[in-house]
Parts: C-alpha cells; structure tokens; sequence
C-alpha cells in the first residue's frame, strides 16, 4: 500500500506542475456545465414571424395578436406581398410567415369556412415541428372562441359542450430543456475527463520513457495500476462533487434523490470510463493517437446512440440494440432520475447492475491487456 500511495503522489505531484492538465481537470468541467446548461437547449421562443395580412381587420389582427401573446412568436416584418415572405425566409430574417386571406372576417361572419396559411422555415427540422404545433394549438383555439361567439350571437340557450384537459406536468413542471440537459452534462464531463485524461497521462509516459522506467523497477503491475488510475478516479469524484455545487446554486437543480446514491454510482460508471482510458493507453502509441482513438471510436458513438440529445425511442431498432452496450445510457437514466425525480435504488437498480458488469468486465479488460504491454 505504500507503494501505491508513493505512485499516486507522484501522479499528483505531476499533475500539478503541468497548469495546462490541473486547469483541464478542475477548471474546465466548471466553465463546459455553465455553457452547456445554457446553450444546449431545445427551449423556441419568439419566433420571428412574418405577417401578410391582406385582410385588415379587427379579426385579422386578433389572429395575430393571439400568435404573438403566447410569447412564442415575434413579429419582425408586416408586408404587403407573398414575394416578401420568400427574400426574409431565404436571408434568415424570419423563420415563419402567416398570410390572412382577403374576405377573412366576412367569412366568419357568414359562417363559412375560411383558412389562413402558416408557412415555416424547414431547414431547422425541430424548430419547425415546434412552431408548426404552436401554430395548430393557437389557431385551434381562435376557431374554438368563433364557434361560442357564434352561439352566443344566436341567443343559444345552451352552448356546444367542450372538452378542457387539464395538463399536469411531473418532474420538470416548467418544461425547461436545461434541466433535462444539465444532469446528463455530468455523465459527459466524466467521460471526457477520465476517460481522455488517464490515456493522455499513460501515453505521455511512454512517449518520455518514464513508463519503461517504472516497469523495470520492483514495482508490481497492479501497484503500478492502481496508482495510476487513482488519482484520475479522485479528480472524477471532484468533478461530481463541483457539478453538484453548480447545478444547485446556479442553475437552482437540486438532486432531489439521494447525493449519496449518486456519488455511488457515479464510482461504478467512473470504472467504465477509467477501464476504456486504460485500454485506449495499450492501443495508441502518441498522445494524438491517443485523442483521436477516445474521440471517434469511443465518445462520439456514446453521446450520439445514449440518449443525451436524441431519444433512444426514436432510432432504428437495430441502433436501440446497440446503444444497450453503452454505459453511458445507464448513466443517464441515474442522473436525471435522481436530479429531476428524486428515485432511489428501488427504481435504479437495474442501472446500477447494468453500470456494475460493464465496470468489472471493461476495466478487467483494460488491466489484463495493458500488464501484457508492460510485460
């Protein structure tokens, strides 16, 4: 154990007088969770909109005022053609034109049906989807208000029925996107700052030759091991620990489960990540190959198939398949069932199992290949 230790202290000894690697390892995760918690946001708001009201009247705006109360769209431009909506579409001035027909109003007088056309800027596939949802929400209602009006005109002794939902929303009642991005940034900053920082720090031992060094010496494979992946293993537990502080204090998301739970398991997914940064250190001779190894064949596939952005439910099965095999997938559900449901281990447990077998038999891996390379 002494020896262990000795190898740590050395470890940090290193890491201390390389500012860039210290600055990477605590500084960094700060600034990347406080940009990311605000940029990485699937939130539409104001809208730029462009209106062609060819109508001009007291319906025609209320149509308009109706789009613009709901905070969902702004309007940027009032023309008087259809040829403007193309030039402000195309030049990227707005992102969504309505057109009122002439004879509008005199068709809701007469009772007729009249349309209104909603156009949308498609080239940004879910800001699209969103404002076309708003729009069918909006112009459901008016149609809704015009049909009362119309009974009421009558003197209807007894209005149509309507049926109201009444909407309650569990775990994130204020539908904000961040708080479904930012537990899951944890699981990215512990990926990269483990899984890059123990192959960067391996490598570069090779490149020097100290590594040959320390192989020669009495020092045993798993001493020599275990003192290389501690420290990374406690620069993982700062990592949580600072994600914690900043997600409760600057972004007001508390974890709601248990923080201890969530070190826990933290620990069994920091296993997958130190186990990969080891087996990335036997395949790669430089610290770029090194990099480019972690980035393309390891991070990549784990952000894009594990649900941080893109619900697993709507890929291809073939790719729900795959993404079973990625620990980061598990990770995910842990974070954001702690920090936004507050769920324990009676819910997490197939996680925790999951998170668990990759650790032992990754990092069991990466030990046995990288004791053959030292051999």
């Amino acid at each position: 154990m002494r020896t262990i230790i000795h190898i740590i202290r050395k470890e940090f000894l290193q890491l201390i007088q390389d500012r860039k690697m210290l600055g990477v390892s605590i500084v960094a995760p700060i600034f990347q969770l406080i940009i990311l918690g605000y940029a990485a946001t699937f939130d539409v708001k104001e809208i730029p909109m462009v209106v062609v009201d060819q109508d001009r009247t007291a319906s025609s705006r209320n149509v308009v005022e109706r789009f613009v109360s709901t905070g969902y769209f702004l309007v940027v431009e009032n023309a008087d053609r259809m040829g403007d909506i193309d030039e402000l579409l195309d030049n990227g001035h707005a992102s969504a034109a309505i057109v009122i027909p002439r004879g509008f109003e005199a068709g809701l007088g007469a009772n007729r049906t009249t349309t209104i056309q909603f156009i949308v800027d498609g080239s940004e596939s879910s800001s699209a989807s969103i404002a076309l949802n708003y729009a069918a929400i909006i112009v459901s209602r008016f149609s809704q208000d015009v049909v009362l009006e119309q009974f009421q005109r009558r003197g209807a002794a007894r209005l149509p029925a309507r049926l109201l939902a009444e909407f309650r929303v569990w775990y994130n009642p204020e539908l904000r996107s961040r708080n479904f991005m930012v537990p899951g940034v944890l699981g990215l900053l512990l990926m990269v700052m483990t899984m890059i920082l123990t192959s960067l720090a391996i490598v570069k031992e090779k490149e020097l030759g100290t590594l040959e060094q320390l192989v020669v010496t009495p020092i045993r494979p798993y001493q020599l091991i275990t003192g290389k992946l501690a420290p990374f293993l406690l620069i993982g537990i700062v990592d949580v620990f600072l994600v914690v502080v900043i997600t409760t204090w600057v972004f007001d998301l508390p974890v709601k489960g248990g923080i201890g739970l969530l070190f826990a398991l933290s620990l069994l997914f920091l296993m997958t990540t130190l186990g990969l940064g080891l087996f990335i250190s036997t395949i790669s001779r430089t610290q770029q190959q090194a990099m480019m190894t972690a980035i393309f064949f390891f991070m990549l596939p784990m952000v894009f198939f594990s649900g941080f952005v893109f619900p697993i439910e709507n890929m291809p099965p073939i790719i729900q398949y795959i993404s079973y095999l990625l620990p980061l997938r598990y990770f995910f559900v842990v974070v954001r069932g702690l920090f936004l449901k507050g769920v324990g281990l009676e819910v997490l447990w197939p996680q925790a199992v999951a998170m668990a077998g990759f650790g032992v038999a990754i990092l069991s891996m990466s030990v046995l290949r990288f004791q053959k390379k030292i051999g």
